[in-house]
């Protein structure tokens, strides 16, 4: 029997159910709008990085839309400096990284949108999210989401998003394991982490967008990271737009997230635009790495 994304979400807080259908259906109009928004802009965002048009774009849409909810008090965008405000009277406060991975769009490659939905104010630790969820534009359109009540994934077809699968944990053992950063910057204890892991069998999935990445980590199990580097011991991935939202997903999916010393969701912001190490995936992996 064919279950609807509204239909799933029939026992979530009415609101929030709302905020999650809306960001869905704001992706598809991104969606469409991916091959007419290509290229580089004149600008850059707060980590000094060339915007691309697609980028800039992407944020003003979901902004603009999610204003029209009501219910959105704030934005943590990756692509602002501070956050933006939008309803005084608004319950969620919402992190976005409005399209992951943008720079796989000329070469049609994986790219998201990955989100975090809070009641508390921002900056905070991310277990405080009452929701996370992500969209991955592949050859389908994904749809993943947890309101801590287990992860479940939505394939978009005529029909709307339906039901894909439910209560989504980890597979055992670990298969995967996809690593960002020149390996000749990896800290040496982690480049011999990593060798084991090859010498085992584990093969390598790496995409260049955190959201696809991520995903496969997901559906085969293993290990994501962007580690702690020789040149960039903070890492590159942001806290509260991107690892935030992976990290409860990871962690109710069965498995865990960690900066290399503790979960993620533990940490407290010191700042909007925090950079850190990243490894999220089955909890060997994870155990193991902060052992290092």
């Amino acid at each position: 029997m064919i279950q609807t994304l509204k239909e799933h979400l029939e026992t979530t807080d009415s609101e929030l159910a709302s905020l999650i259908i809306k960001i869905g259906e704001i992706a598809e109009i991104i969606s469409a709008e991916l091959p007419y928004r290509r290229g580089k802009a004149d600008t850059k965002n707060v980590f000094g990085e060339v915007q691309l048009v697609a980028d800039k774009w992407a944020d003003e849409c979901l902004i603009e839309e999610l204003k029209k909810t009501g219910i959105v008090k704030t934005i943590v965008s990756e692509e602002h400096p501070d956050i933006v405000k939008i309803n005084e009277q608004g319950k969620y406060n919402v992190t976005l990284d409005p399209l992951d991975g943008s720079s796989n769009i000329e070469t049609n490659n994986s790219v998201g949108i990955i989100v975090g939905i809070y009641k508390k104010d921002l900056p905070t630790q991310g277990k405080h999210q009452v929701a996370a969820m992500y969209i991955l534009y592949g050859p389908m359109i994904t749809l993943v989401y947890t309101a801590r009540n287990g992860v479940h994934e939505f394939l978009r077809t005529k029909e709307g998003f339906i039901l894909k699968e439910e209560n989504i944990k980890l597979p055992e053992p670990g298969q995967l394991y996809g690593i960002g950063g020149l390996r000749k910057e990896w800290q040496p204890k982690f480049k011999e982490y990593v060798e084991e892991l090859e010498a085992k069998g584990s093969k390598l999935r790496y995409g260049g967008a955190f959201v696809g990445d991520f995903n496969q980590v997901l559906h085969y199990g293993g290990i994501f990271s962007y580690p702690a580097l020789i040149t960039k011991p903070q890492g590159k991935l942001r806290l509260l737009v991107e690892a935030f939202p992976m990290s409860l997903i990871i962690e109710q999916a069965g498995g865990a997230s960690s900066n290399g010393e503790k979960s993620i969701l533990e940490i407290e912001p010191k700042d909007l635009n925090q950079r850190i190490p990243v490894y999220v995936g089955n909890k060997e992996f994870i155990k193991k790495i902060e052992k290092l």
